[in-house]
């Protein structure tokens, strides 16, 4: 069954047999966003119709904000765009952005552990999150089954471009963060996801 079948998050939980709750971040350290982001994120809401598809979304939103914030950590996290993942029958599918391990055999050989997954959706978060949970739960199941370490904290990402929503799977408690960034705030959205690939960084 794809990814998408899953269509709210209280389906996800119930199917996967999670605990949920709800917290924020610890504090976050703000840093400053590269001079280029600013520029072409306010060039991209200015002149683009960036929320006509959540093709356009991913391509003048999405992606250049997770590929600058990827710089920094490029040696240890690969970024994906759009690549299948398959657990079982049940889960499979491909999320719209991934960061996983760097493999030593190169950038064109996906390696384990996934670490985090991003979901574009426009407008629908109950739909997103109810994907977003089954891949995130898919990507710690792939983990365990190559031996990796189990106790791996699997992030997840919501938006549509303009908010970002965050969570975690760890083991089976599954922790929706109340910190909702916006596009707006450009710099809290960006030390928001440095802080989350620092966490995956240092799980490797």
């Amino acid at each position: 069954m794809p990814f998408s079948e899953y269509k709210n998050l209280g389906n996800a939980i119930k199917e996967f047999n999670l605990n949920y709750k709800e917290q924020a971040f610890e504090e976050i350290a703000l840093v400053e966003v590269p001079k280029n982001l600013v520029e072409d994120i306010a060039f991209n809401l200015t002149e683009l119709v960036y929320d006509g598809s959540e093709a356009i979304i991913c391509e003048t939103l999405i992606f250049p904000v997770l590929k600058e914030v990827w710089k920094e950590f490029r040696k240890e996290l690969m970024l994906w765009s759009h690549q299948a993942i398959e657990w079982n029958a049940k889960l499979s599918g491909i999320p719209d952005y991934m960061f996983t391990k760097q493999s030593v055999l190169g950038k064109v050989v996906m390696d384990k552990p996934y670490l985090a997954v991003v979901e574009a959706k426009k407008d629908d978060f109950s739909a997103g999150w109810g994907q977003c949970t089954a891949e995130m739960y898919a990507a710690q199941q792939i983990n365990a089954k190559m031996s990796l370490e189990v106790d791996l904290m699997i992030f997840g990402i919501v938006c549509n471009g303009r908010v970002w929503e965050f969570a975690s799977l760890q083991q089976n408690n599954f922790i929706k963060y109340t910190n909702i960034a916006d596009i707006n705030n450009l710099k809290e959205l960006y030390s928001l996801l440095r802080h989350i690939l620092m966490i995956c960084k240092r799980q490797i």
